[in-house]
């Protein structure tokens, strides 16, 4: 499935965007990594991406804040927050902002092609969703 995914990894840790580029081409998705983000929402509007991996803590712009727009202006990408300082506040307020998932780092290979194949499923399935519910409102009209 993820080679139909265009992933964006957020991240300020160039070990970390390397690490995760290196595991989702592995797969054939396209990824593309940022530093920050202010550096994600530039791309986000240049180009559409489906899922979004996302740190916390970063310069700038932290990692709720940046959830905070891209579900303002992209509410069909899905986010998940990748955090080196897991806090279950953070974790409850990172869900209630609308993101797909939450895991603490350090995360293997493994799971960052899981993580991104579930969201991009999610992501689908939303979206086919809301396609028959907007045909079966025109069908009964």
């Amino acid at each position: 499935m993820c080679n139909t995914a265009k992933i964006l990894i957020v991240d300020d840790n160039e070990v970390v965007r390397l690490s995760h580029l290196r595991s989702l081409r592995s797969t054939r998705c396209t990824a593309e990594a940022v530093w920050n983000g202010r550096q994600a929402l530039d791309a986000m509007e240049q180009e559409a991406f489906d899922v979004v991996l996302l740190d916390l803590r970063m310069p700038e712009m932290d990692g709720l804040d940046v959830l905070k727009a891209i579900k303002a202006r992209w509410p069909e990408i899905e986010v998940v927050i990748i955090t080196g300082y897991p806090s279950i506040e953070s974790a409850k307020e990172a869900v209630r902002l609308g993101a797909y998932d939450y895991l603490a780092k350090p995360v293997g290979p493994d799971d960052v092609i899981n993580v991104a194949n579930n969201a991009m499923r999610q992501k689908e399935w939303t979206l086919h969703t809301e396609r028959s519910s907007r045909e079966n409102r025109f069908a009964a009209a």
